[in-house]
């Protein structure tokens, strides 16, 4: 069950409540991730559903964290997105319906694709800590 607006208003800071439900987009290289180069994985702030693999980062140049695929493809929604007067792929995740971002076709092979995502829409978890966080099934991936 999605939590009410009001109680995502309190959990939220204010940026991750306009990136993730209102569409919005944080400044470039002013955020949390885009230089993030721990090992982990990255989960919607709203739902924990896991979305992104540290090994599957990259730096794009962009300012904004860059995936090259998601983790768990199944948590990902994409949606035709025509606003700023330009067509683009929208990236949600499909439990929380947050708005994560977009994906591009200029990325790396073997892919071919950016997933150009917010920072305010994701959580880090590192590698010590996915056990704990209940997300211990990704372990192997850092192995």
């Amino acid at each position: 069950m999605k939590p009410s607006k009001e109680e995502l208003k309190k959990k939220l800071t204010p940026l991750q409540y306009e990136v993730t439900k209102e569409s919005g987009t944080e400044p470039a290289f002013n955020n949390e991730y885009w230089d993030n180069k721990k090992e982990g994985i990255y989960v919607d702030v709203v739902s924990g559903e896991p979305l992104f693999s540290s090994g599957d980062k990259y730096d794009s140049g962009t300012g904004w964290p860059s995936f090259m695929r998601p983790l768990e493809p199944g948590n990902i929604v994409l949606r035709k997105d025509t606003s700023f007067f330009t067509v683009r792929t929208e990236v949600r995740s499909r439990h929380g319906d947050s708005h994560l971002g977009h994906v591009f076709d200029d990325g790396p092979p073997p892919s071919g694709k950016r997933y150009c995502m917010n920072s305010a829409a994701l959580r880090f978890i590192p590698k010590e800590k996915l056990e704990e966080e209940g997300y211990g099934k990704y372990r192997s991936l850092f192995e």
